[in-house]
């Protein structure tokens, strides 16, 4: 009988261990959206709310936050006004200089990612010019698909990868 019972145990704790290992993650679930073109899944993704996703935010110093970009564009989203206008209070206030660093997904030619990282960063810096940021105090530069954050080849990396950060210089 002794024999039976610790046959019965690791039988259930083998069965335990599939059940938990097979359990479905939410996470891949969103991303086959993301890959099969789910609008809604994606659109959630490209808004790159980082409390809601847990995302990093670049390389940009806070409290500043990077500007995100959709693909293959250089204007400023809608859902992106809100950081841009905190920024531009930050950098009036403070008695500090920005280096605005466009930077894109790996997709595409070298040659076009550093022009497309150039018209982001431009972009920014006039956002911010518009809003009072004296245009001395900002410099830019791209670095196109140079210094990637996130590697993969998935939809959150490329949106992750579309950016321009600010970094402070003095």
């Amino acid at each position: 009988m002794n024999k039976v019972q610790n046959v019965l145990l690791v039988v259930l704790g083998l069965l335990m261990l599939a059940l938990v290992g097979c359990a479905k993650d939410k996470t891949s679930d969103e991303m086959k959206g993301v890959q099969e073109g789910d609008v809604s899944t994606t659109t959630t993704l490209e808004s790159l709310d980082s409390e809601s996703i847990g995302i990093m935010e670049g390389r940009t110093s806070g409290p500043m936050a990077p500007l995100y970009f959709d693909f293959d564009s250089s204007a400023v989203r809608q859902d992106q006004l809100g950081r841009m206008d905190a920024n531009a209070v930050f950098l009036k206030s403070e008695g500090v200089s920005v280096r605005i660093e466009g930077n894109c997904d790996p997709r595409g030619t070298q040659e076009y990612n550093m022009a497309l990282g150039e018209r982001r960063a431009l972009s920014a810096q006039q956002y911010l010019a518009d809003m009072g940021v004296a245009k001395e105090k900002m410099t830019t530069i791209s670095y196109g698909a140079e210094q990637l954050l996130l590697q993969g080849h998935d939809e959150l990396s490329w949106a992750q990868n579309r950016r321009a950060d600010f970094v402070i210089v003095k």
